[in-house]
């Protein structure tokens, strides 16, 4: 089976054009995009009457559309997330996208796909970020040093006060899993695991009132819910230099194999794999 797994797109032309002629040429079974799909800013996320804004109606949804048309039978089954950087207002279009037959818009959801479940997972931690749509706490009510809680900042979808204060991605992942039987799971992750080779932050000697900034930004709560639960595959974005910083895209936890393709250069990074095969996973700058 040939996967392709991208993530942190932020909706460059280029990235996704070079993806999209990857599909083309390659015509792997599975795509997954982990979130963070695109532009940054709000402008261009809708129009005034709560449309799909100029990269999505003008870009994004007629080349998946031409891609689907063209493919046919071989285009690929696309597992994708938003991520903390999309606005969750936006949320219908994915869904409406879904009902199209475009992809599976899997966060906090699962589904079958052959012998593996795929479960999707969109929030990150408090970040120190003013859009908090998919933000929550960790495992606590604990924010670091230079973070914005959740229960500040800008929102897109109002919620109600108390799911802001006391709703963590721990419970989230509890509730999310059950008692499944995780052995053939993949995990589409936004965030990766706390102090992984993969949630490596440039914060190096930085401090804050005089205290150090963590250059490990990623969820203790995933870190955990990997370890205990030992999933086959953890797929994450989110940190973009960490690969550069650390040398490393990929990490083991346990039995779980993690993957990043976070990449802060103008290029696409695409991770090419089978599960049936993890020992034979690739990443290309593209």
């Amino acid at each position: 089976m040939n996967c392709f797994f991208v993530t942190d797109l932020h909706g460059s032309a280029t990235r996704y054009q070079s993806l999209f002629r990857l599909i083309e040429a390659e015509k792997p079974d599975a795509v997954f995009l982990g979130g963070d799909l695109l532009p940054h800013g709000l402008a261009g996320w809708t129009d005034s009457n709560g449309q799909p804004g100029e990269f999505l109606a003008d870009f994004f949804l007629p080349q998946i559309q031409s891609l689907k048309s063209k493919l046919n039978d071989d285009y690929p089954t696309i597992f994708l997330i938003l991520g903390n950087d999309d606005p969750k207002s936006i949320e219908p279009v994915f869904l409406d996208g879904e009902q199209e037959g475009l992809w599976h818009y899997i966060s906090q959801r699962k589904m079958s796909f052959g012998k593996y479940t795929i479960y999707g997972y969109s929030y990150v931690p408090p970040s120190p970020f003013n859009l908090k749509d998919w933000e929550k706490y960790d495992v606590s009510r604990y924010i670091g040093n230079g973070c914005i809680s959740p229960e500040e900042g800008v929102r897109t979808i109002p919620i109600e006060p108390r799911e802001a204060k006391y709703s963590t991605i721990k419970d989230d992942l509890i509730e999310l899993v059950g008692s499944d039987n995780l052995s053939n799971a993949i995990f589409l992750f936004h965030t990766p695991p706390y102090k992984s080779k993969l949630d490596r932050a440039a914060l190096d000697g930085k401090m804050l009132d005089y205290a150090p900034l963590d250059v490990h930004v990623g969820s203790i709560a995933v870190q955990r819910f990997l370890e205990d639960k030992q999933p086959l595959l953890s797929l994450h974005g989110h940190i973009h230099e960490s690969a550069r910083l650390t040398g490393e895209w990929q990490d083991r936890i346990g039995k779980t194999i993690a993957y990043s393709a976070a990449h802060d250069g103008d290029e696409l990074a695409l991770i090419r794999f089978d599960p049936n095969h993890l020992d034979n996973t690739t990443r290309e700058l593209t």
